[in-house]
């Protein structure tokens, strides 16, 4: 498994990440979901991704470090909190921490940043911006992020003006089309340094286009191609996780290789960016 350097802090994790998505956002399918995750770990998969909101997602992994503590150490485990004043985020950082059965986390995000209205709140005096801040000075969470698949311009905000390590977002070819979070987001994200990592890779499994040509494995090497620092992408069989472990020891794409992909979802760009809400 290829690695890279997270950011600013310079961890070293693999370059593609088992999603809180697939059979982790589930409720009752423990053993579906403590396969995926042990064949995440086989296969040298070291970023975890998980959230608060996402069903039992947490208690999946939670079960698996409770049974392995020693694995616990090799992961960078992470999860979100969607509350937006201090007191719920602390809540659900407390959540957090006892239902994955650990004592830290190695990045919390601020999940899901849509709005001006959104970001006025998490940023003001007693709101979720300072929770963030307090845990990571007190060292309960190693670094802090921001979320977003919604508005770009929202999300480039957050980059520039909080003190976060990484952002989350998505990165596509419809994203290549529609300019934003691949076009303003991320150069912004490069030049402060913060680490950018890539969500909404397959499109929920709708960007996968077999007569095409468009496998999984080409549109996680698409995602890498883009210059972020890692991939992330929800499994719900330990199959999957083996198609995203190969894809990241394959080459990156060439310009010409992904402008080919690119031109293949341009006329239906703006409707299958369906998480931006768009119109």
């Amino acid at each position: 498994m290829k690695t890279t350097q997270l950011g600013r802090f310079g961890r070293e994790i693999s370059v593609v990440g088992l999603g809180g998505e697939g059979v982790l956002r589930t409720y009752d399918r423990s053993k579906e979901a403590q396969s995926v995750i042990h064949e995440a770990l086989q296969q040298g998969i070291t970023y975890c991704d998980c959230a608060r909101v996402y069903s039992d997602s947490e208690l999946y992994y939670g079960e698996v470090w409770k049974s392995n503590p020693e694995l616990r150490s090799s992961i960078f485990q992470t999860s979100k909190s969607a509350s937006r004043d201090r007191v719920g985020a602390l809540q659900d950082l407390s959540d957090s921490l006892q239902r994955l059965k650990t004592d830290h986390l190695d990045l919390w995000q601020i999940h899901d940043i849509r709005t001006e209205e959104d970001f006025a709140r998490i940023s003001g005096p007693g709101w979720a911006l300072e929770a963030f801040i307090s845990a990571k000075e007190a060292g309960i969470v190693k670094n802090i992020g921001v979320t977003g698949h919604h508005d770009p311009s929202i999300l480039s905000k957050a980059v520039e003006q909080w003190p976060v390590d990484t952002v989350l977002m998505p990165v596509n070819p419809v994203e290549e089309v529609l300019g934003g979070f691949l076009t303003d987001t991320l150069p912004k994200a490069k030049e402060k340094g913060v680490a950018v990592i890539g969500m909404k890779v397959l499109g929920a499994g709708h960007y996968i286009v077999p007569e095409l040509g468009i496998t999984a494995q080409l549109l996680i090497r698409y995602a890498l191609s883009c210059g972020i620092t890692l991939a992330i992408v929800g499994c719900s069989s330990p199959q999957e996780v083996r198609e995203l472990s190969s894809a990241a020891d394959l080459p990156l794409l060439s310009d010409a290789e992904k402008e080919k992909i690119t031109e293949l979802f341009a006329p239906h760009a703006r409707e299958l960016a369906f998480y931006r809400g768009v119109r």
